[in-house]
């Protein structure tokens, strides 16, 4: 690591950060529960017995013995490969992810002075990001003398979102620094 620049030592010291957490399971001897519940690779139940009777079990059949439920009374411990049961477990967390439908925000710039071809090609523009299912976020920044119009470029806003039709609006126009925003959906039915 001395030989190493500084910024590919930084890399190396923060790469964890960008590892997908994974499960801690006690394996075999790290198990610390002197009894346990066993079940075996075709998930009958064995019975509640010691550990070492467990181990010998799981090493006759050539398998590891994993503790699943270590808050259990008595713990959970389960007789299987324990590579396979990895592989499974992070094939059912890809499975649970596809799921879930990630919402994306698209942004929409608008200026104060715009004029009614670009207004309607927004519109349309905006319409379309609706109908693909994401939200919009409508952008009205202002520039110089343009922040004493404050009233005018909030009609703008509500102009705009009633052009996109029967929309939701999930956060009111409001004004943060020199932009005005609001994040309008499409209407669940």
């Amino acid at each position: 690591m001395r030989y190493l620049s500084k910024s590919y030592k930084n890399l190396l010291r923060n790469a964890h950060y960008n590892r997908p957490k994974r499960k801690f399971y006690a394996l075999n001897y790290r198990i610390e529960a002197l009894t346990l519940r066993v079940i075996d690779e075709a998930g009958k139940q064995i019975g509640v017995i010691p550990k070492q009777e467990a181990l010998r079990t799981a090493q006759d059949k050539e398998l590891d013995l994993v503790l699943i439920a270590p808050n259990a009374n008595p713990p959970v411990a389960k007789i299987i490969d324990f590579r396979k049961f990895l592989y499974q477990e992070e094939k059912k967390q890809k499975e649970a992810r596809k799921g879930i439908k990630k919402s994306i925000v698209k942004d929409i710039k608008l200026s104060l002075f715009i004029g009614p071809a670009d207004l309607e090609r927004l519109v349309n523009k905006g319409k379309g990001f609706l109908d693909s299912g994401s939200q919009v976020r409508l952008n009205l920044g202002l520039k110089g003398r343009e922040l004493g119009k404050k009233p005018m470029a909030f009609d703008l806003i509500k102009r705009v979102i009633g052009m996109m039709g029967d929309i939701n609006i999930s956060k009111e126009p409001k004004i943060e620094g020199r932009v005005i925003r609001a994040v309008i959906a499409r209407k669940k039915s």
